[in-house]
């Protein structure tokens, strides 16, 4: 008995220190954690490395996006903060596929905009948004993991970039649009496959895998090192984590089946009702495993009431 019970004491240890180097995901740590100004540095380093500037976040700022709902389960967490240069920054993590998703984050960009100038104020007063999309699902055809779009006016006979002129305090300054127009960037977490060098590489495998280096100098993951520790929760937190991570799997395991039950049924019957009746019985398998109806309804494109029925 003796032995048994110091067995059982040295795997409690061993697993102790497997759960000490794992970390939290990032959407969690964004939905619980760092929307407090004590943890600050994490989303500081983060988007310092990703906006390859120093960025300091002073404030989180209130939207809809990144308000806690009774069924924000798992797909999408968002941020909206403020830098101390006056810009507005939206972080958003995607776990499963949305089409339209291009039009839905220019959508968020105009809405940022739009909310930070009241009617009567001068253009001047508008804010530069950063958009920066982590995506867990493939949006296209592309060989990089990251990619950076901005606004830019290019001669078309000459090839160089126009500047534009605007008064400031009684001088005229002139502008490059990319300074005044948002930036999105679209990280695609699933296509990095390489070692990391760079503290953009650690923070995107980080983004991956939940993989921090105990020597890393990346901006932020040596606080995140401290901060987002899974075994550093109690085990309450731990539960909900570990249904959040299950919701997680089952949402994207039963998108997959519906794309593919979806494929068959429709390739078997050669017909449109082969694929409806596919879509259905998918539907059917996502309401059984306690997939909310207004999901269910998007993925699907099923009316709620159809999926009451079901």
């Amino acid at each position: 008995m003796k032995e048994k019970g110091s067995d059982l004491k040295i795997t409690e240890e061993m697993e102790r220190k497997k759960l000490q180097d794992r970390y939290i995901r990032f959407d969690w740590a964004i939905k619980r954690l760092l929307r407090q100004k004590a943890n600050f540095d994490v989303l500081d380093g983060f988007l310092t490395v990703m906006l390859n500037e120093e960025i300091r976040i002073v404030e989180i700022l209130e939207s809809e996006g990144n308000q806690e709902s009774a069924d924000d389960k798992f797909n999408r967490v968002d941020i909206k903060a403020l830098n101390s240069k006056g810009e507005i920054i939206l972080v958003e993590i995607q776990n499963t596929r949305e089409l339209h998703y291009l039009e839905r984050i220019l959508y968020g960009v105009a809405k940022a905009i739009t909310e930070h100038i009241s009617i009567g104020e001068g253009y001047e007063k508008i804010k530069k948004v950063y958009s920066i999309s982590i995506l867990y699902f493939d949006i296209g055809i592309g060989t990089d993991y990251i990619y950076h779009g901005q606004n830019h006016f290019v001669g078309v006979h000459t090839g160089d970039h126009l500047r534009v002129n605007t008064r400031e305090r009684d001088v005229i300054v002139s502008h490059l649009p990319a300074e005044i127009f948002p930036e999105y960037i679209l990280i695609r977490v699933n296509e990095f496959d390489k070692v990391a060098l760079t503290p953009l590489d650690e923070w995107i495998e980080y983004l991956k895998d939940g993989t921090i280096h105990p020597d890393t100098t990346a901006p932020g993951l040596k606080e995140a090192r401290e901060i987002l520790k899974y075994y550093s929760m109690s085990p309450e937190e731990r539960l909900v984590y570990d249904r959040h991570l299950d919701a997680i799997m089952i949402q994207n395991d039963v998108i997959g089946t519906a794309k593919l039950e979806g494929r068959i049924e429709g390739k078997a019957e050669g017909k449109a009702e082969g694929l409806a009746d596919g879509i259905r019985q998918v539907a059917s398998k996502m309401k059984n495993t306690g997939v909310d109806i207004a999901t269910i309804a998007k993925y699907t494109g099923l009316s709620e009431e159809i999926i009451l029925s079901l």
